[in-house]
């Protein structure tokens, strides 16, 4: 999108305010949003369908606290894969339990010829090591060249910030 934002005001700027401090993990995120903004959940959903129309909200998603959870070994497996079979790589990955993201990058040659990435947590290193054996194995993904990158520092989290 160019250009400067849409302007929202009223309820759109009430929805996107409640929506970059996250929706509540109810089943009925929505309904929930609709009663603390006093309006109903039909509403809020043509709000949000209308945002996303104009190009304010591209994706919705979850900020996960792993390192609350217990998960302290997180690890980006970044992976050197041929174009031509990148995207069907990288689908592959992202279909594995373990893997929370799995994304294309460009490559930054001569140091940085890895293209895909994905990344692993675990409660030990030893542990995502081996998650990522079991990948390589039951994939056939052993002519891939890679490398695993542990974090060492947890950077802070949060949602988009859109006011």
């Amino acid at each position: 999108m160019s250009g400067p934002p849409p302007s929202v005001d009223g309820l759109e700027l009430q929805v996107q305010r409640a929506l970059q401090e996250g929706l509540p993990i109810v089943a009925q995120p929505y309904q929930a949003l609709a009663r603390q903004l006093g309006v109903s959940e039909a509403e809020i959903i043509a709000c949000i369908e209308k945002q996303q129309a104009a190009g304010l909200h591209k994706r919705f998603g979850m900020v996960l606290r792993h390192r609350q959870l217990g998960y302290t070994a997180n690890a980006m497996v970044v992976w050197n894969v041929d174009d031509e079979q990148v995207s069907e790589i990288g689908e592959l990955l992202g279909r594995e339990p373990c893997v929370t993201l799995s994304y294309r990058r460009p490559r930054r040659p001569p140091r940085w010829p890895y293209n895909l990435f994905c990344m692993i947590h675990g409660k030990s290193r030893e542990e995502v090591l081996a998650q990522l054996q079991e990948i390589i194995q039951r994939n056939n993904l052993q002519h891939l060249p890679h490398k695993v990158l542990f974090s060492t520092h947890c950077f802070k989290q949060r949602g988009a910030v859109y006011v």
